[in-house]
C-alpha cells in the first residue's frame, strides 16, 4: 500500500522558500564554502532528477529511500531530493559496517539506496565531499504516510526503528522557534557539531537552520582548533551545537582566543558533568544550555541559559508526566514501526524509559538516570548513575561507564599518571561500600554510539576490557 499522505510541498514551503532573513542569495550553509538558498535549490533538482532516473516517484509519492551518506552538501541535496519527490527517506549513519547496513536494508525494504561511490574526509573531518551513486533495492513503496525514517543509536541495546512524519517534523521546528531566547535567530549562524544523520544535528541544525534562516555551519575539522576556526569565520551572532562529548574537547587545551560572535552552547544528550560545565562556561564567557530529547520526538525540554540546572522546562506544546519514577512525554501517535509496544507507547504518551520527577508547580522535570540504572545490591537500592556520576567526577578519570550483572562493574578511561588503586580509594571516600563497584576495568577506549554517546551495553563494554585484560578487583 501506498503512503497516502507524503505530501511534498512542505519542504518549499518550510525549508526552502525565501522569506525574511532567508532571501536567496543569502547562504544556507557553510562547507567548503557557502552554499545559497538559490544554489541549494537547484542541486536539489539535480538529485531529484537522479532519483528519478531510478524509477523514486513514478508513480506519485510514496516510494521508499535509504541514504548512507557522510555529513556533506550531497547528503543535504539528496535528503532534500527524497522529500520533494514525496519518498520517505531513511537514514544510516555512514560509519556503520557493510554487515549492519545489510541488516538495516533488510529491515527498511528500500527501492533505492544512495550511498558513497567516493568520498575524501577523515575522522576528524567535520563533512565530505562526497560522490554518490544510486542503486535500486528490492525493496518495497512506504507503507505509512512516514517521511523520515530513523534507527536509534542504540546505545543501551539493539536499534529501534523510528519513523515521523512531514507534519512531526514541522510541530518540532515550530518548537524551536517558540522557545525563543537562546535559539538562533534568523540571520545567525549555527556551527553544528551533532551529525545530521541523527536527530538534534538533523532538525536542529540543518532544518532548523533552513526554516529560521540561520546559516549552518559545519567545521572543516572536529579539533577543538577546527570548531573554534568555524566560530572565528564570520562575524555574525553564533552558536554551537553538540553534545557532551564535544564540550570536554573545547574544556580542554589552551585557553582559546577571544570569540566575540560566539553567543553559547547548547548541547544534547545526557547532562554535563558539573566540573566540565564550570570549566567550560569559565573558559568562553558564554551560556552554556542543556536539551533534553529523544529520536522518537526530538527536542522535549530545555534549559538554554543554565537556570535551572539540573532541571529542565518542557518545550512548548509538550507535557511531560511522572508515573512511577519513569517520564513520559505526550506524543499523539506511536512513532514506531510495525507493531505498537504498550511499554514504549500507549494512549497518547511515550515512555522515555528515564527516571526522573516533575515539580507540579513549575512543571519543570528532573531526569534521575536510566530506569534500568536501579538495581539490588544486598537488599540495598543503588542507582548506577550516581555512581558513575561519581567516577567520572574523580580526578584522573576521563570517561566512566558503570554496569550490574552478579554485581557492579566500572570500565573507565584514566588519565595520564593515574592508576586504578588511586581511583579505588577516591571512590572509598566518596561511596557507601556497597555501592562501589566489585571490579574496575581500565580500557583505552570506552565505546561510543555514532552520537557519541557513551555505550552501555555490558558486552561491547567487556569486549573493549579484553584487549586489556586489566581488572581491580
Amino acid at each position: 500500500m501506498t503512503a497516502p499522505a507524503l505530501d511534498p510541498a512542505w519542504v518549499d514551503e518550510v525549508l526552502l522558500a525565501d522569506a525574511a532573513g532567508r532571501a536567496g542569495d543569502a547562504p544556507a550553509l557553510v562547507l567548503d564554502a557557502p552554499v545559497t538558498r538559490a544554489e541549494l535549490r537547484r542541486l536539489v533538482e539535480q538529485k531529484q532528477a537522479v532519483l528519478a532516473a531510478a524509477g523514486i516517484g513514478h508513480n506519485g509519492p510514496g516510494d521508499s529511500v535509504a541514504l548512507c551518506l557522510a555529513p556533506s552538501l550531497a547528503f543535504v541535496a539528496n535528503l532534500l531530493a527524497c522529500w520533494r519527490l514525496g519518498a520517505r527517506a531513511a537514514l544510516l549513519d555512514h560509519r556503520l559496517t557493510p554487515f549492519e547496513i545489510d541488516a538495516a536494508l533488510q529491515r527498511l525494504a528500500p527501492q533505492a539506496v544512495v550511498s558513497a561511490k567516493h568520498a575524501t574526509g577523515g575522522p576528524l573531518r567535520g563533512f565530505s565531499d562526497v560522490q554518490e551513486r544510486v542503486a535500486t533495492y528490492p525493496g518495497r513503496p512506504a507503507d505509512t504516510a512516514h517521511a523520515l525514517v530513523q534507527l536509534s543509536s542504540g546505545s543501551t541495546g539493539p536499534s529501534k526503528v523510528i519513523a515521523r512524519t512531514a507534519a512531526n517534523l514541522v510541530e518540532e521546528l515550530e518548537r524551536y522557534v517558540a522557545i525563543g531566547a537562546g535559539v538562533p535567530q534568523p540571520g545567525e549562524r549555527i556551527v553544528c557539531l551533532a551529525s545530521m544523520v541523527h536527530v538534534l544535528g538533523l532538525v536542529g541544525g540543518l532544518l532548523y537552520g533552513l526554516h529560521a534562516g540561520a546559516q549552518l555551519v559545519l567545521p572543516q575539522r572536529m579539533t577543538a582548533d577546527g570548531i573554534l576556526a568555524a566560530v572565528a569565520a564570520g562575524p555574525e551572532p553564533t552558536t554551537l551545537l553538540g553534545v557532551p562529548f564535544h564540550i570536554e574537547l573545547l574544556s580542554s587545551g589552551p585557553r582559546p582566543p577571544r570569540l566575540p560572535q560566539l553567543t553559547g552552547m547548547t548541547t544534547g544528550g545526557e547532562l554535563v558533568r558539573a566540573e566540565v560545565y564550570e570549566t567550560f562556561t569559565d573558559r568562553f564567557g558564554v551560556r552554556l544550555g542543556n536539551m533534553y530529547g529523544m529520536t522518537e520526538v526530538g527536542v522535549i525540554a530545555t534549559d538554554l541559559f543554565g537556570e535551572h540546572r539540573p532541571a529542565l522546562t518542557p518545550a512548548p506544546g509538550l507535557r511531560v508526566r511522572a508515573d512511577n519514577g519513569e517520564l513520559l512525554v505526550s506524543l499523539a501517535e506511536s512513532p514506531y514501526l510495525g507493531l505498537v509496544d504498550p511499554t514504549r507507547w500507549a494512549d497518547g504518551w511515550l515512555h522515555t524509559r528515564d527516571a526522573g520527577s516533575v515539580d507540579e508547580a513549575t512543571g519543570r522535570f528532573r531526569v534521575q538516570g536510566r530506569n534500568d540504572s536501579q538495581v539490588s545490591v544486598g537488599g540495598l537500592k543503588v542507582d548506577l548513575t550516581e555512581v558513575e556520576h561519581t567516577l567520572a567526577a574523580l580526578p584522573g578519570v576521563a570517561a566512566a561507564v558503570v554496569t550490574h550483572d552478579k554485581a557492579i562493574e566500572a570500565y573507565v578511561m584514566l588519565r595520564e599518571d593515574t592508576t586504578a588503586e588511586q581511583v579505588q580509594a577516591l571512590l572509598a571516600e566518596r561511596l557507601a561500600a556497597f555501592k562501589r563497584p566489585r571490579v574496575l576495568r581500565v580500557v583505552e577506549q570506552l565505546p561510543r554510539t555514532a552520537t557519541g554517546k557513551l555505550v552501555r551495553d555490558r558486552a561491547l563494554l567487556v569486549a573493549a576490557s579484553a584487549k586489556e585484560g586489566n581488572a581491580q578487583q
